[in-house]
């Protein structure tokens, strides 16, 4: 573990998927972040590459050739290493891999940095293609915020409160794929928490203008704000049988695939095509309210 710390925030940061474990207030010492309980869910702040979310039956195509690669892809299980260590940040890096090309036909080199200032913890990604050809991916968060994040609260005090008024209708995940069906959901800047939310899995988005999202409370003022700017899909999620301690706040570049799709992972909608010796850069950041 590799830990980062200014006047404000202390943060844990782990080798295994550069994952964020620990994000803590040092004035009160209040945790912001789920703690990898497996009873619920063995993560606190995967990310997901190269893909987010399922491909369908488990498996995808790439280059004329039929590939197998679980839920979210590989680097959330992969041992990075820490590249360079200051009091100000931690950059971790990826490459591919013998193993990565077996289920990934691409050459990359992933980094992930992590950044304080102030009240924020911002995370940086770079995606290199080292290859000789054009790669093609997915990138995105998957953070476990606490809900409540006092313990003397309950789920249901708690809200979403987005920085744009919205109305905008989810896109139901089934076992099979994510459904063009759209469900109305969203009616404001407010979403009430509720486990029944959830029962059908994640909610999915492909038209939020908000590029903020924060978890509040009903009876307390500590809220933590998830910033993440040009993300074209949002997921909200909490593990469907209820009663877990937190919920997910989770900016994409791109999604699972839909229920119909049949083409290869370049045809995919927002996938990311990036041409030889080409970078993409994007970031995102947890800013704590209280």
């Amino acid at each position: 573990m590799h830990t980062l710390q200014n006047d404000v925030l202390k943060i844990t940061v782990a080798e295994r998927g550069a994952e964020l474990k620990s994000i803590t207030a040092l004035a009160d010492g209040t945790e912001y972040l789920f703690d990898s309980d497996p009873t619920w869910w063995k993560y606190s702040s995967p990310i997901l590459f190269p893909i987010v979310g399922k491909v369908k039956g488990g498996k995808y195509r790439a280059e004329g050739k039929e590939f197998e690669l679980g839920q979210h892809g590989f680097a959330r299980t992969a041992n990075f290493w820490l590249v360079d260590a200051t009091d100000k940040n931690l950059i971790f890096a990826l490459e591919s891999n013998a193993a990565t090309l077996k289920v990934y036909p691409y050459k990359f080199r992933l980094e992930i940095s992590f950044e304080l200032i102030g009240n924020e913890v911002k995370v940086g990604w770079k995606v290199a293609n080292v290859d000789d050809k054009d790669i093609y991916f997915s990138i995105g968060a998957h953070p476990a915020i606490c809900c409540p994040i006092s313990y003397r609260e309950n789920f249901e005090d708690c809200y979403l409160k987005f920085n744009k008024p919205e109305k905008s209708a989810r896109l139901p995940l089934t076992t099979n794929g994510l459904s063009h069906e759209r469900i109305p959901t969203l009616d404001g800047t407010e979403l009430n928490l509720t486990y029944d939310l959830f029962k059908g899995d994640a909610l999915v988005f492909d038209d939020l203008k908000s590029d903020e999202v924060s978890v509040c409370s009903r009876k307390s003022s500590k809220s933590l704000t998830i910033r993440a700017k040009n993300f074209p899909y949002w997921g909200f999620w909490t593990p469907a049988q209820g009663g877990a301690p937190f919920i997910c706040i989770e900016p994409w570049h791109g999604h699972a695939d839909y229920e119909d799709f049949a083409g290869e992972l370049k045809d995919k909608e927002g996938i990311i095509k990036l041409a030889a010796n080409e970078t993409f850069q994007t970031e995102m950041s947890f800013i704590i309210n209280n």
